[in-house]
């Protein structure tokens, strides 16, 4: 089975990459779903939220107040670390679980989309790695028109990580060890203006050869 990460910046089109490779058969793990579904109501990791955070970010009917809490990490990063701790942990271990079961029915790709990559994983852990960028006023145009985020708050998701173009490394002869990806030195990249079918198409023949 080939383990790929998906990730890029918010607003940079990782979600439609995601989409065409579950079109080309690929299972996609969405490491976005796996944050809501840990913190429904009834969830250890909603729990522990409203503990560090109190009442005030819980709805009356026990849902997630999403805009409350953002509001309150993105002003204090101690508290979005804090944040970060309490999901963390449950999402990687459910989106290995996920994994093994995919390996267990023989899947051939497994896709998974983690915004955070860098923070909150390993790079090394996968097969390869698929970088989505986008310019960043692009991105901050798509936060407003698409997420109802204010000016102030798409400031806060100022660019992460490497602010470059990356091209695959091929390395059909090497070993597997050495064609494993070391964090972010070698990505396959998809820059947002060629964005579409045929660079993904591009990046799908490329992985293969990993």
């Amino acid at each position: 089975m080939l383990s790929v990460a998906l990730t890029g910046n918010i607003g940079a089109g990782k979600s439609t990459v995601a989409g065409l490779f579950k079109q080309w058969g690929a299972t996609v793990i969405d490491a976005d779903e796996l944050v809501r579904q840990a913190q429904a109501p009834g969830q250890p990791v909603l729990r522990d939220i409203a503990a560090r955070f109190g009442a005030e970010v819980i709805f009356s009917d026990g849902s997630l107040d999403r805009p409350a809490l953002r509001a309150r990490v993105l002003a204090d990063p101690t508290a979005l670390a804090d944040l970060n701790r309490i999901v963390h942990p449950e999402v990687r271990r459910r989106r290995l679980e996920l994994m093994e079961q995919a390996r267990a029915r023989g899947d051939r790709i497994v896709i998974s989309d983690i915004p955070l990559l860098f923070e909150a994983d390993d790079p090394k852990s996968f097969d390869a790695v698929v970088l989505v960028d986008a310019p960043e006023p692009v991105r901050r145009a798509r936060l407003l028109a698409s997420r109802g985020l204010s000016p102030a708050e798409t400031n806060s998701h100022g660019y992460r990580g490497p602010h470059r173009n990356f091209l695959p490394r091929r390395a059909e002869n090497a070993s597997a060890a050495e064609r494993r990806l070391e964090p972010r030195e070698e990505f396959f990249a998809v820059p947002e203006y060629e964005l579409g079918e045929r660079a993904v198409r591009g990046v799908q023949a490329d992985i293969t050869l990993v």
